[in-house]
């Protein structure tokens, strides 16, 4: 493969459409599950903005519904009520097909585990996302092979899943969640299956591509040296997000 194949950083994406105005954003997010005759709120009344190019961590303890408010957000999963909007349009106002599209062109989302398809190869498992969206299969080789230069793997292209390491297969899902440019990436503890080195060279990484292609992160985590390196940190406590985060709430 060349390995002069440049990402192309100024295409516009959705995230570029709006200026500095929100990319993701919620109000009054509540989510509520039955258990029996009883009703279990998670989210109550959740408030969120995220801006272009700002990369944003969600703490909190096991079981707060830092996960749940991540699927919400993505339009994995519908509300008790509220409003979700993905590069300003109204996940609610949107049918099942319109929903797919925009989470296709303006979202990526990254796993504690990574996913991947393990009949493919690297590439083919990075192409997907634009084969989804249309794109032809040159166009979606060409991007899926600069993506996968632009995070160190350009001579794993034929690799499957089963012969990169950890942290390699982590990359690859993260050169999966940004090959179609998304306004956000919605990551779900992204270093948390790796060793304590690989996971600071996934740091540098997100970093990296952050500055360069603008794209927005939001991240929940436990990890606090992420945590601590990004924009903002936002507690979830008692099913709302809060700002105030203190050394000893970390968890």
């Amino acid at each position: 493969m060349n390995s002069q194949v440049e990402i192309n950083t100024e295409q516009a994406t959705p995230a570029e459409s709006g200026g500095n105005s929100a990319v993701l954003a919620c109000r009054q997010l509540r989510k509520s599950y039955r258990q029996g005759s009883n009703e279990l709120e998670v989210l109550r009344g959740v408030e969120l903005e995220v801006k272009r190019g700002e990369k944003l961590a969600i703490v909190g303890a096991s079981g707060s519904g830092k996960s749940t408010l991540l699927n919400l957000l993505g339009g994995l999963d519908t509300p008790t009520s509220g409003e979700v909007r993905v590069a300003g349009q109204d996940l609610a106002k949107l049918n099942a097909n319109e929903r797919g599209w925009l989470r296709n062109s303006s979202l990526g989302f990254v796993y504690q585990f990574h996913h991947l398809l393990g009949e493919f190869s690297a590439l083919e498992n990075v192409a997907m996302p634009l084969l989804i969206g249309k794109h032809s299969v040159a166009s979606a080789r060409e991007e899926a092979t600069a993506m996968l230069q632009a995070v160190g793997l350009g001579e794993r292209l034929s690799h499957k899943p089963s012969q990169l390491s950890g942290g390699e297969r982590q990359r690859v899902a993260i050169a999966r969640a940004l090959v179609t440019r998304p306004a956000c990436v919605l990551m779900d503890e992204p270093t948390g299956n790796l060793d304590r080195a690989t996971a600071r060279e996934i740091h540098k990484l997100m970093d990296k591509l952050n500055r360069e292609m603008g794209i927005s992160f939001v991240i929940v985590t436990h990890d606090p040296d992420l945590a601590a390196a990004l924009d903002r940190c936002l507690h979830l406590i008692d099913g709302k997000l809060e700002s105030n985060w203190h050394e000893g709430d970390r968890v």
